[in-house]
């Protein structure tokens, strides 16, 4: 790996740039970062890392680019930073909500520079990303070499470009949804007699453990939720009382009503 310029190093740029660090994927001096408001910066800038507000200065000498500023700001940094871009050097990496390939491509003024779309989650600060990805103009080398980044930082998975949005929603989006779920267990642990600490442990560590049971095993999670469920009891009777008041349902709304705000989310 050679170096990476983070063009936008929001939540999720900054993110990217500790998870890099901490999977040992990359040294803080072989990454920059950029961002309009650098004090919001000074943070990092101390870990090593190079720090500038200059775009088209961030990506010399660098081969990949990584984009995660906002969607409406996304087609203007492009444009930017095209004419510096060579076929053949460069691959774009963009973590952008909502932006396609093509639409990327289109600011490049016929360039055949490789695009990469990615979608990680926040969970990429601690190398535990479910991150999507898809292609255009992309040799399978070049797309390897992404995929070598982000499996650095958790899991990656190549999808069709068609299923980038709903990627978002199930793996970006889905981190706050899991992270309510766990907010709504330790709310009823605390309720049940636990302190807030002990609720919290008991419901992360569970959580966990769900998530690994289906890792390892390979099963739906009916099966596993079979192996939990006795006849006439308790687990059974918090499970049909959490179906009654709409738990499935509400799940799935939430999930559905996040991919229809994403496709109208520069409309």
């Amino acid at each position: 790996m050679e170096r990476l310029a983070i063009i936008g190093a929001g939540n999720l740029g900054v993110s990217i740039a500790q998870g890099i660090i901490q999977a040992g994927l990359m040294k803080p001096e072989q990454l920059t970062l950029t961002r309009r408001s650098l004090d919001k910066l000074d943070s990092i800038r101390l870990s090593g890392f190079s720090i500038t507000s200059n775009n088209v200065e961030a990506i010399q000498q660098t081969s990949l680019i990584m984009i995660c500023v906002q969607p409406k700001q996304t087609l203007a940094v492009v444009n930017e930073i095209s004419p510096w871009l060579k076929e053949g050097e460069h691959v774009l990496i963009s973590t952008v909500t909502g932006i396609g390939t093509e639409e990327i491509a289109s600011q490049l003024g016929g360039k055949q520079i490789p695009i990469v779309r990615a979608m990680p989650n926040t969970a990429i600060a601690i190398a535990s990303s479910m991150t999507c990805i898809c292609s255009r103009n992309a040799s399978q080398q070049q797309v390897n070499e992404v995929i070598r980044l982000f499996d650095g930082l958790g899991k990656t998975l190549v999808v069709e470009e068609r299923l980038m949005k709903a990627s978002t929603v199930l793996a970006a989006s889905g981190i706050a949804f899991f992270m309510r779920f766990l907010r709504a267990t330790t709310q009823g642990g605390i309720q049940l007699g636990f302190d807030a600490e002990d609720a919290q442990a008991i419901a992360v560590q569970t959580a966990k453990g769900a998530a690994l049971l289906l890792q390892e095993h390979g099963l739906h999670p009916e099966m596993e939720i079979d192996r939990v469920t006795t006849p006439e009891g308790c687990t059974i009777e918090g499970l049909n009382e959490m179906e009654h008041q709409g738990l499935s349902s509400a799940i799935i709304k939430g999930l559905v009503a996040s991919f229809e705000k994403i496709n109208n989310i520069r409309k």
